[in-house]
This record gives structure tokens, C-alpha cells and sequence, in this order.
């Protein structure tokens, strides 16, 4: 039997994956009573999950206005890669010289595992292998604090690329990019990996900008 707790995170899941799948629009109000009809939830676990759902930068809560899904527009996403840059290069650069050599083969291993997944036209999965990708070298760095920071907007992303589609032939640079910040992770090069890092988040920066552009100035 679920406990109350057990619930919300179930009841949030669905959620999340529906927001970042697209059955739940950009923009859209969520309404307690649709979506405990909708999931076959009771009022609390729904109202548990929109709170917690808000602290992942999915959902905003309202005064007097209840919950919406996040409006996406062309500032929103210049504020969050203004914070990531930053965020991403500090962590790249402490990882660098804090790479062991077993996190390596298997940051190496998850690039191959990327470059498969994207070969194969799945560019969904390749998006999911490449945040697991960013994130163990991350965690070498030891930075909790920053990583909750980058968590925060990884969803979002998901839910941008969902909805936007992926550019085949942007496939090529992510690949070139990966490759050079896996070569100063061997070599321990902090300055190299903060500076491959600052391009590679950059140009995912201006493709998430170019295809906004394409759909209309926001997503909603």
C-alpha cells in the first residue's frame, strides 16, 4: 500500500512527464481537480506534487491564481543560460584536476552510449545519456550546490528539446565539443575544460534560441 508520501511522488512524476513530453502545454493552468481526476489521485498528493514540482522550475504557483505550467520565453531562457554558464564552467573546471580514472572510462563509456543513441535517430534518449554525461563529471567536483543548481534546470531543458525537436546537424559539434573536454579531463586541464565547457554550453544556448526563433518568440 502507497503511503501519503509514496503518492505525491508518483502523482509528480506523471506529471513532470507530461510536461516535459508536451500533454501538458507551456503556459497551461493546473487545476487540482483535473489532475486528480486525471492521474486517479485524491487533492493532496496532486497539491504535494505542484509544490515540489515548482522547486524543480516546472510549475509556478500564483497568488490567488493556483498553479500553471512555466511560460518559456526568449528572456526566460537567456536568465537560465546566463546562471548555467557560470554554474557549468566553476564545476568543469574543479572537475578537471579531480577526475579519477574510473569516472573517466565511464564518462567515455556514456559519450559512446550518446553517439549510438543519436546514430540510430533516437535524440531523445541521446538528450537523457548526455545530461547523465554532464553530470558525472560534475560530480567530481564535489560541489553540491552547484549541481541542485543545474538539476533545477535539467527538466526544463528536457521539456524545450521535446517540444522544439533536435537538429541533426548541430549532431557533429556536440560530438567535437564532447571530445575535447574528455581530452583536458585526461589531462587534467582546468582551464581547457572550463573553456570547452563555455563553448559547448554557449552554442547549446544559441540553438535553443535559434529554434524559439522558428516557433514564435515564446512557448506557451
Amino acid at each position: 500500500m502507497q503511503t501519503a508520501q509514496s503518492r505525491a511522488d508518483s502523482v509528480k512524476d506523471w506529471i513532470r512527464d507530461d510536461i516535459v513530453a508536451g500533454g501538458l502545454a507551456f503556459g497551461a493552468r493546473l487545476r487540482i481537480d483535473e489532475l486528480a481526476s486525471r492521474y486517479g489521485a485524491s487533492h493532496m498528493p496532486v497539491r504535494e506534487a505542484l509544490r515540489s514540482l515548482a522547486g524543480e522550475g516546472l510549475v509556478v504557483s500564483e497568488t490567488n491564481k493556483g498553479a500553471r505550467v512555466v511560460t518559456v520565453d526568449r528572456r526566460h531562457v537567456e536568465h537560465l543560460f546566463t546562471v548555467r554558464i557560470a554554474v557549468e564552467v566553476a564545476l568543469a573546471r574543479q572537475a578537471a584536476p579531480a577526475m579519477t580514472r574510473d569516472r573517466l572510462a565511464e564518462v567515455t563509456a556514456l559519450e559512446a552510449e550518446r553517439l549510438a543513441a543519436v546514430e540510430h535517430g533516437d535524440y531523445a534518449q541521446g538528450v537523457v545519456i548526455n545530461q547523465r554525461f554532464h553530470r558525472r563529471i560534475y560530480e567530481a567536483a564535489g560541489n553540491g550546490e552547484g549541481l541542485a543548481v543545474l538539476d533545477r534546470h535539467w527538466l526544463l531543458l528536457a521539456a524545450l528539446w521535446s517540444r522544439l525537436g533536435y537538429r541533426p546537424e548541430r549532431l557533429g559539434g556536440v560530438a567535437s565539443d564532447h571530445d575535447h573536454i574528455l581530452r583536458a579531463l585526461r589531462d587534467g586541464d582546468a582551464e581547457a575544460c572550463g573553456i570547452m565547457t563555455a563553448a559547448h554550453v554557449t552554442k547549446t544556448r544559441q540553438d535553443l534560441m535559434d529554434l524559439m526563433a522558428q516557433r514564435g518568440e515564446s512557448l506557451a
